[in-house]
């Protein structure tokens, strides 16, 4: 991870670049950094850590995070909603190796 202070222009595009503390996190989802800890401890994400210690997270984990939230917001517990954004990320990743296999298998039977 880069030092604190080095210049952070170059990754404003980078969906994973820990750009956000905990607290700023919270703000942006509209929860408290007691849920973030939650879903941490859930495996859901994993922040990176400052030179600190100092929990800082991406875009793309606050993406996540979100979806967390509306789970929990409707009413799901928050480990059974993290259970189910793991599913859901587990099922996209085999369809798309379904996906790619089926290609390389049909490329495979034109070739011959």
């Amino acid at each position: 991870m880069p030092a604190e202070n080095a210049p952070a222009a170059g990754n404003l595009d980078d969906d994973d670049y820990p750009a956000y503390t905990m607290g700023r996190a919270a703000d942006v989802l509209g929860t408290t950094p007691a849920f973030l800890r939650a879903v941490g401890e859930a495996g859901l994400i994993t922040p990176l850590r400052s030179e600190g210690g100092h929990r800082r997270y991406s875009r793309r984990q606050l993406r996540i995070a979100a979806r967390a939230r509306e789970l929990v917001d409707q009413g799901t517990p928050v480990e059974a909603a993290c259970r189910i954004i793991i599913l859901e990320n587990q099922l996209d990743d085999a369809l798309r190796l379904n996906r790619e296999m089926r290609r390389k298998l049909e490329e495979r039977g034109a070739d011959t």
